[in-house]
């Protein structure tokens, strides 16, 4: 070994000068190559769930360039293999004999041949196609030989079909193939694939719609020699040869191009293989495209349309705006954009308070004028019921109520619970946006809004299938990334926000919307399919909104302007819920939410006021309510009077002999609740009158409607005049009185049966006194200001 060694060294040294010429062009070999081979940018690429193009923008540098493919189609493989490079797999990355071959016919004939292998054409691809000389051509020999010690034959063959131009601003085999053919590379005839491998042996003399006979002529040669060596049948060749050639390039597909355009912001240059329902978001085009026609006469322009799993919270179908012209703001993509919220964020102070125990689902809530240290909300219809059970009050949207039930259960607790739910968007202080949260008085997306009643579905239906337990982190992002997993956090048994009792019932409240007061085409919205679902209006008319839930989907519509203009009847019932329902109609059909027992009970409830039952209920039953519920309060409008003996008059013991009293229980309402209450209820039986000499509380029998107890009233500055119309209100308990009205003693009118006075006013504070009939009274003391006032 030690004579070996010696007689080596003696060699190294002899010839050292050789060996140090050998190591620097092996050094020089091996480090020949750029770490990356090929720098310029992609096209972003948008795919389905199936792997189907939908969308792709351009790269950069103008040039459409899909991210490299995973694999060659067999056929094109194939095709490029006999017509470029018949030895691929057996040599080192050039072929000595195809090179002579080139040498010879340049030296002896006319025309140019090449004699490149697919490796060196990658090499000269990477090298931006320099001019073609003998030198040039060593150098992509050289860097051949080390391109097949990095990669795999399979990688170098993808190298090429990914970088080769195809005439043009295409380059690569796929997006050749969807320009030319309108299709995916892997669904290449036979045909097509010997047009797409003769291609790049010319590009800039032969492509599609130019020199169309000599590209024939080249296709047809190569398809025979494909019949020749076997790898097609005759009658393969046959049809192969009389498929026409492709003619001006195809428009790539765009079916969801707002989701596109916000991939290509936040994953640029690279293919995206989405969670896209394809064939739904056709559907889903399809039924925008309809309904903008129906509504761009309306001056409405703008829609958008959001359809979510309710179990991976993926995104199946993202239509960001109907296809409108640019002038109406058609690039804009309403599923990101905040605006007023409506309505919509009603189911959710609904379930927050039933989820606390604060309501019950047919609880009666009051319905009747408020005004809220200055704040006066009104319903849509700008009437009032008096009182409506919860649920009622929650489908027909009713804003007074809201207001009041947002009022008792706590501004800043629900504005704590909405963050809660991951709503992002409501990103300002409780006292910012004060009562009027619950009526729009926040902004949020369509994306939010729709992923936060996919989420309250999805707390119901887990609860139901996984033995009683929530997830920590149910409320969160939608997802439109293909197989993307979700991080829901951990299971719990309590609700981290609302518990599934709350949910199921505000849901059942949400599917039992039948018709709108006053709307007798609302039968068009009826639906074999069951959904729980809310529409929202914004003020002014400028946003419509319809949000719906079933077990497997959640629905997500918008419409309106992009410009934020209103428009009359931009209602959500009128212009967002026929959206919605026609997207459920082409939805597989998912049942209903199962009920979840385990956080259920069985409570007796007051049949007239929904409350639990009191002693003096007549009638009653029993229903499974949230667990909470029997935190809530006992019925407060049943209560036992006292009749004579005809049953005609109240009584008290001290105008009637106890013995001779009947007693009854009775269903009661507020004078004002029962005012507004008694118009729409005819079957509501006011409290008999009380029997001469018998006494009552006037505080029982009359409230004022208007002014409010400590409600400054404003009067209009009316064209420099200092006194102004004002209107008093009344309720009282007889239908039949008559009231007598004061002001600092000083008598101002009489009203009959219905309680209201016009009288014209000065600024100044005043004691208000009625007197009715029977000597009763009521005293409130009030203050009037001109508006101009300070």
């Amino acid at each position: 070994m030690k004579v070996f060694l010696l007689a080596l060294k003696k060699i190294v040294l002899k010839h050292r000068i050789k060996f140090s010429v050998v190591l620097i062009i092996f050094l020089f070999w091996l480090f020949c190559l750029p770490k990356q081979l090929f720098k310029e940018p992609t096209s972003t690429v948008v795919t389905s769930s199936d792997n189907v193009l939908i969308g792709a923008r351009i790269a950069d540098d103008g040039q459409w360039r899909f991210p490299e493919m995973d694999s060659v189609p067999e056929r094109f493989k194939q095709s490029i293999l006999l017509f470029e490079d018949e030895y691929f797999y057996q040599h080192s990355g050039f072929n000595p004999i195809s090179i002579f071959n080139a040498i010879k016919h340049n030296l002896t004939k006319d025309t140019r041949r090449g004699g490149s292998t697919i490796t060196q054409q990658v090499v000269r691809l990477s090298r931006k196609n320099r001019s073609r000389s003998y030198f040039e051509k060593c150098i992509e020999i050289f860097m051949a030989t080390r391109l097949e010690l990095r990669y795999s034959k399979d990688e170098i063959l993808k190298l090429y079909a990914t970088h080769t131009p195809y005439g043009g601003n295409v380059v690569g085999l796929e997006t050749a193939s969807w320009r030319y053919f309108g299709i995916p590379a892997q669904e290449l005839s036979w045909g097509q694939s010997a047009t797409l491998a003769v291609l790049p042996n010319a590009p800039s003399l032969i492509f599609p719609g130019r020199n169309e006979q000599l590209l024939l002529k080249k296709r047809n040669r190569l398809l025979k020699k494909l019949l020749y060596e076997n790898h097609i049948d005759e009658t393969t060749y046959e049809l192969a040869i009389a498929e026409p050639l492709p003619q001006k390039p195809i428009a790539l597909p765009n079916i969801a191009p707002h989701l596109t355009e916000r991939i290509k912001k936040e994953h640029k240059n690279k293919r995206i293989q989405t969670s896209i329902n394809r064939h739904l978001q056709h559907r889903a085009n399809n039924v925008a495209e309809r309904h903008h026609h129906r509504l761009k006469y309306n001056e409405i322009h703008n829609l958008a349309i959001l359809v979510l799993d309710i179990e991976t919270r993926n995104v199946l179908s993202y239509v960001g705006n109907s296809p409108s012209a640019k002038a109406h703001g058609s690039y804009v993509d309403i599923i990101t954009k905040n605006r007023s919220t409506g309505s919509t964020l009603k189911p959710f102070l609904f379930a927050s308070l039933m989820h606390e125990g604060q309501l019950l689902p047919n609880t009666l809530v009051k319905d009747i004028p408020t005004v809220i240290n200055g704040y006066n909300p009104k319903n849509f219809n700008k009437k009032h019921s008096g009182a409506v059970p919860a649920g009622r009050a929650l489908s027909r949207s009713l804003n007074i109520p809201a207001v009041r039930l947002l009022r008792q259960y706590g501004l800043q607790k629900f504005y704590n619970k909405l963050h809660k739910m991951n709503l992002k968007s409501v990103n300002k202080s409780a006292g910012h946006y004060g009562l009027a949260l619950i009526l729009g008085g926040a902004e949020s997306s369509l994306w939010d809004l729709t992923k936060t009643y996919a989420s309250a579905a999805s707390t119901l239906n887990y609860f139901e299938s996984n033995s009683s337990t929530y997830r920590a982190n149910e409320f969160v992002e939608p997802n439109y990334l293909f197989k993307n997993e979700m991080d829901f956090g951990e299971q719990q048994f309590e609700a981290p926000i609302l518990s599934a009792g709350s949910l199921y019932h505000t849901f059942k409240s949400l599917q039992e919307v039948n018709r709108p007061e006053g709307d007798e085409n609302w039968q068009f919205f009826d639906s074999s399919k069951h959904i729980a679902w809310k529409t929202g209006t914004s003020f002014g008319f400028k946003d419509a909104w319809a949000i719906g839930v079933t077990p497997k989907y959640a629905i997500g519509v918008w419409a309106g302007n992009a410009d934020g203009e209103g428009r009359p009847g931009l209602t959500g019932i009128t212009a967002a819920a026929p959206i919605l329902f026609d997207i459920l109609d082409i939805l597989p059909n998912s049942g209903w939410f199962q009920q979840p027992f385990d956080d259920l009970v069985e409570l007796e409830i007051c049949s007239q006021s929904g409350h639990l039952a009191s002693a003096f209920c007549n009638t009653t039953r029993r229903e499974l309510l949230p667990i909470n519920g029997t935190k809530s309060k006992q019925c407060p409008y049943h209560r036992q009077i006292f009749l004579d003996a005809s049953e005609r008059f109240r009584v008290n013991s001290e105008c009637y002999q106890l013995e001779n009293m009947i007693a009854k229980n009775w269903f009661v309402l507020p004078p004002v609740v029962e005012y507004y209450y008694s118009s729409s209820n005819p079957n509501y039986n006011a409290l008999p009158a009380y029997l001469h000499g018998c006494s009552i509380s006037e505080s029982q029998l009359m409230e004022f409607i208007y002014p409010k107890k400590n409600e400054e009233v404003l009067l209009p500055k009316d064209l420099g005049n200092s006194i102004t119309e004002i209107i008093f209100k009344l309720a009282h308990q007889r239908a039949d009185s008559t009231v007598y009205w004061y002001l600092d003693e000083t008598y101002i009118g009489t009203t009959e049966s219905f309680h209201e006075l016009i009288y014209q006013a000065k600024s100044g504070s005043y004691l208000l006194t009625v007197v009715d009939d029977q000597g009763n009274r009521i005293k409130q003391k009030i203050s009037i200001k001109q508006a101009s006032e300070n």
